[in-house]
């Protein structure tokens, strides 16, 4: 459960991810070390950074740009990839068209998920079965943001096997039935600047929620300040930009899964910079009809008790996603 944390902590995943498949990467020092760190983030704020990741940082800058160029464009370029339910809710949203806990979101987006073919996951499959929509005329686009899906999925599985050991069990425990086909989706999120006077906040660009799945991984514009968590006494505490870094946040999932050891904590943005501001959210799920019910392992720290109720995840993601748009 989050904790009355004042800032949010940072994480040298490297020696992790250099064992991740190591059969005794349980037993290493350095792993050992990471695992503890990313227990104590999981158990006092929900929320880290992570460098060593791996990830080109020239990457990172190159797909905030690309998004930035995307969301620059007329209104009527975007809207050739509008997002609908007929795409599987893939495309994009224009201004106050998301809504979070039923108030518009200040905020422009452009979501991608895993694509899956109708007949698939049965009846979660009939509704997010679908293929995502790139533009047209920009060079390297879809090119590059594969690469970068890509290299997010690998990394979230990752950290996910250190998570693991964190609570106790194998490095696998979100493999196989729980995540060995894993679902996930990607936002890009556009979020205009303040054109108050100086003394006035801007609109609330996402409010406050707690995420989906197991693993969030956002790239954030380097300059500007705008996402922030929530402690226990109600402080929001800012998540303020570490170039090179990822911002790693766990889901409503993962709360269920350590039996509530882990929490997803509160979070939401405001930009109260006069500049635009883009980040990029990368959301590691399980298998999309995976049954989420707390591990064994966690059971037992809690002397036999089951804390949170079981979910199949992907009715949690349907219920959410129809749910989550002004009109449709």
């Amino acid at each position: 459960m989050a904790t009355d944390f004042k800032s949010i902590p940072i994480i040298d995943i490297a020696p992790l991810l250099a064992k991740w498949d190591d059969p005794g990467m349980a037993q290493d020092l350095g792993v050992g070390e990471v695992v503890k760190q990313l227990d104590q983030a999981c158990r006092e704020t929900g929320f880290f950074y992570v460098k060593g990741h791996g990830v080109p940082e020239s990457l990172m800058k190159e797909v905030r740009s690309m998004t930035h160029k995307f969301f620059s464009l007329p209104y009527e370029e975007k809207l050739k990839i509008k997002m609908t339910p007929a795409a599987g809710y893939r495309g994009y949203e224009k201004l106050k068209e998301n809504i979070t806990k039923g108030l518009p979101d200040l905020l422009e987006a452009v979501d991608f998920y895993k694509e899956i073919k109708k007949g698939t996951y049965g009846k979660f499959g009939e509704i997010m079965a679908g293929y995502n929509q790139w533009p047209q005329d920009f060079p390297n686009f879809k090119t590059m943001m594969e690469e970068y899906f890509s290299l997010c999925t690998d990394l979230s599985r990752k950290i996910m096997r250190g998570i693991a050991l964190a609570l106790g069990g194998t490095p696998d425990e979100f493999e196989g039935k729980r995540g060995g086909d894993a679902f996930w989706m990607v936002r890009l999120n556009g979020y205009p600047g303040l054109s108050l006077p100086d003394d006035q906040e801007n609109e609330i660009g996402c409010g406050i929620h707690t995420d989906y799945g197991l693993l969030s991984l956002i790239n954030q514009d380097d300059d500007i300040t705008a996402l922030e968590v929530r402690n226990l006494s109600g402080e929001w505490i800012p998540a303020t930009p570490i170039p090179g870094t990822f911002v790693c946040n766990i889901g409503d999932m993962l709360k269920i899964w350590s039996n509530g050891l882990y929490e997803a904590t509160l979070h939401r943005v405001i930009n109260n910079s006069p500049k635009y501001r883009v980040s990029v959210g990368y959301f590691y799920e399980g298998n999309l009809d995976a049954v989420v019910e707390p591990l064994e392992v966690c059971v037992k720290k809690r002397g036999g008790n089951r804390m949170n109720e079981g979910a199949v995840y992907g009715e949690h993601l349907i219920n959410k996603v129809k749910t989550n748009y002004v009109t449709m």
